[in-house]
């Protein structure tokens, strides 16, 4: 598998499990305060997105996991 993908499978889960624990509705409600955490891993996204640059996939990549693209 390689960075990116790890990164976005990453991202994905973390945006699952914020929405999971922040959602009034769902059965592992905590807080509303964890969909600040959804937020942040969109504009993360985001950001990467536009300028082509993730700190989670350099960190992925120093772990060992080959470059992808």
């Amino acid at each position: 598998m390689t960075s990116w993908q790890i990164v976005r499978i990453v991202a994905g889960c973390f945006i699952l499990l914020s929405l999971a624990l922040g959602v009034p509705s769902s059965p592992l409600f905590v807080s509303q305060y964890w969909l600040w955490f959804t937020a942040f891993v969109g504009v993360n996204l985001l950001q990467s997105g536009l300028t082509r640059w993730c700190l989670m996939e350099t960190i992925v990549r120093k772990l060992g996991a080959p470059a992808g693209g």
